[in-house]
């Protein structure tokens, strides 16, 4: 009787080498993509939201504007831009915060900004002041905030790139003291806060 040859069978259990999909060596996992930064905290000791990043910080400047008046950035170069923000006695020390304010929002460092008063002392110096003038001096040395100083004291303050006067009072000779120094001490930006015709007569100069 004739042999039929069986079929072969195959087994499920037996397993060859296993064939790689196409696919199968893009089937690692990717790397995950860095989201934006978080923004900057709140610097301390100005209660408030958070300050957005500045967005011409990362951002190149149109070199159009920066072409057209070379002049001017010589000049300012070698001596201290000077703006001059009219404001009563009263009002001196509110316009010398908005325009605090206005610099950080523009990309200034906090530590790059010294203020200083010819009249009553801003509320953050005199708050200071009351732990004794070492702790105060200390903060001004660690160069980490803005610093608020007395305009008797000026000269104990060293240079920043912006200097802000609150002419809030005082008498005409605190004021005629104060304003050369704090445009000495000025590296780049000297803001003025008061009243225009007594500012201009100290300074000597339209502004």
């Amino acid at each position: 009787m004739p042999l039929i040859p069986e079929e072969p069978q195959i087994h499920e259990s037996a397993q060859g080498p296993r064939a790689t999909p196409a696919s199968g060596r893009t089937a690692s996992t990717p790397r995950p993509v860095p989201g934006p930064r978080p923004a900057a905290p709140a610097r301390p000791g100005r209660p408030g939201p958070n300050r957005p990043v500045p967005a011409q910080r990362s951002t190149p400047r149109d070199p159009a504007p920066a072409a057209a008046q070379p002049a001017k950035s010589a000049t300012s170069a070698a001596t201290p831009q000077i703006q001059l923000i009219p404001a009563s006695a009263e009002g001196a020390l509110d316009a010398a915060e908005e325009a605090v304010d206005l610099l950080l929002e523009s990309g200034r460092a906090p530590n790059e900004v010294l203020v200083v008063t010819t009249g009553d002392l801003h509320p953050w110096a005199a708050h200071e002041l009351s732990f004794g003038e070492a702790s105060y001096w200390a903060q001004h040395d660690a160069r980490e905030d803005v610093f608020y100083a007395d305009a008797s004291a000026a000269d104990r303050a060293a240079s920043r790139p912006v200097v802000v006067v609150a002419v809030n009072g005082g008498a005409d000779t605190t004021v005629a003291a104060a304003l050369p120094l704090a445009l000495a001490r000025a590296a780049a930006l000297l803001i003025v806060c008061g009243d225009p015709q007594q500012i201009n007569a100290v300074l000597g100069a339209g502004v």
